[in-house]
């Protein structure tokens, strides 16, 4: 089975005046408006098998991972999630070293998105 890795500690990003990067919950996530840029980084696979809605898929381990980001816009705000945390933050850690302003990582990733009875499509 594959993982999203290693968890992020809570409040870590805060912790670092300098991070554009912030932990935010299921239910802050799902009371944001619903035109962001959200981000699932999780392969075509785990994707299909449901995602947030109005995400888009960009697989933090495909090979032009960096390039897809790269074609983003830096001004606007993020919002990035896998399965547990583990990729998001690394994707959140490589949005804010390319200059993205405002980067938010999903705590816990889908798996605490579900366990919170939020929706998600397929």
């Amino acid at each position: 089975m594959v993982s999203c890795g290693q968890k992020q500690k809570e409040g870590t990003a805060d912790q670092d005046s300098s991070s554009k990067i912030s932990l935010i919950t299921p239910a802050e996530l799902n009371k944001v408006n619903k035109d962001i840029l959200l981000i699932d980084v999780r392969t075509p696979e785990e994707y299909a098998s449901g995602h947030l809605e109005n995400s888009v898929n960009i697989d933090y381990k495909a090979d032009n991972f960096k390039e897809l980001i790269g074609e983003l816009d830096p001004d606007q705000e993020v919002y990035v999630y896998c399965k547990v945390g583990g990729r998001s933050g690394r994707s959140a850690k490589m949005l804010n070293s390319m200059g993205f302003k405002k980067v938010y990582d999903l705590k816990g990733g889908i798996l605490a998105w579900e366990k919170e009875g939020l929706k998600t499509v397929k």
